[in-house]
């Protein structure tokens, strides 16, 4: 984006009064190719939409940061980052990001705080904070970074869209008390959502072991009725059996039963009382067997 320059410019003065004719003008330094790539970048980025060559025109100005000096290449190669993230973003390459912004700094230590802002939106955006965690974690434990004005609220945006929403509830609380970036009032309420969220996963659990109880209970109860409908069936089918036996037929296996076990005489005298009284009986068993057939039996 380049910047209007149709007013006129001021007269230019040297250091002792006006610039006479025969003193050489200054030239103000040319930007570096780095700083020229960086403003087309932007401009493929947010004028022409152009995301792809937005982001090959940021790894060339990357690759040619050598030649600032170390103030200025920072900040440059902090700005390509963020438009190379923007661009990722854009072509739903999101995944991409920390892998690529990672492979410019080596180690998760050097990120610019803007540029790991920015990657911590993202991904919690995307409902994946669990790829931030360790490159957070590992910023957040250096020494050098613990001093600079941007820590407590990287902090704070850890322990709210990394550490609690992944139930991190133990590094949450270390951070807290272990940093001196939080003020008194600030570490109190931090503990206080530490607290109320691990209630709740206290909670979640009891109710998950309720539920494990529940469905073992019930699939008990169901093999149980299972069993039940089995054996049903297999007494109906024994009584349908029995009942479709002509009564002589079953009286005959009776007394035959009887000579086996019994083994007395069916001819002797003696015999026709008891052969009566067996009579009875089974007339007996055959009503009371077929009233139960009859009563209805509830699922």
């Amino acid at each position: 984006m380049k910047s209007d320059f149709s007013t006129p410019a001021a007269p230019l003065r040297g250091l002792g009064g006006p610039l006479r004719s025969s003193e050489p003008v200054r030239a103000a330094p040319a930007p570096s190719a780095a700083v020229v790539l960086l403003e087309e970048a932007a401009d493929l980025l947010v004028v022409h939409l152009d995301f792809g060559a937005a982001l090959q025109t940021c790894e060339r100005a990357l690759r040619s940061l050598a030649n600032l000096d170390a103030g200025t290449s920072l900040e440059v190669k902090c700005s390509l980052c963020i438009v190379g993230i923007q661009a990722l973003a854009e072509m739903n390459r999101w995944r991409e990001v920390l892998s690529w912004v990672l492979q410019y700094y080596q180690v998760p230590e050097k990120l610019p705080p803007k540029v790991l802002e920015l990657c911590v939106l993202l991904y919690s955006k995307m409902q994946e904070p669990g790829a931030v965690l360790e490159v957070v974690s590992a910023w957040l434990q250096d020494p050098d970074n613990q001093d600079l004005p941007e820590y407590r609220a990287l902090a704070e945006l850890h322990l709210q869209q990394v550490l609690l929403p992944l139930g991190c509830l133990s590094e949450a609380e270390e951070l807290v008390v272990g940093s001196a970036g939080f003020s008194e009032e600030q570490r109190l309420d931090v503990l206080q959502a530490i607290s109320k969220a691990r209630q709740q996963q206290k909670h979640q659990r009891l109710g998950s072991e309720e539920a494990q109880k529940l469905n073992q209970e019930g699939s008990f109860s169901h093999k149980f009725l299972s069993l039940l409908m089995l054996l049903r069936r297999l007494w109906d089918s024994t009584v349908s059996h029995f009942f479709s036996l002509p009564f002589k037929k079953s009286l005959l296996a009776a007394l035959i039963l009887c000579l086996l076990v019994v083994r007395f005489d069916p001819a002797s005298p003696s015999s026709l009382p008891f052969l009566c009284k067996l009579s009875q009986l089974f007339h007996r068993i055959q009503e009371a067997i077929f009233s139960l057939y009859r009563l209805p039996i509830h699922d």
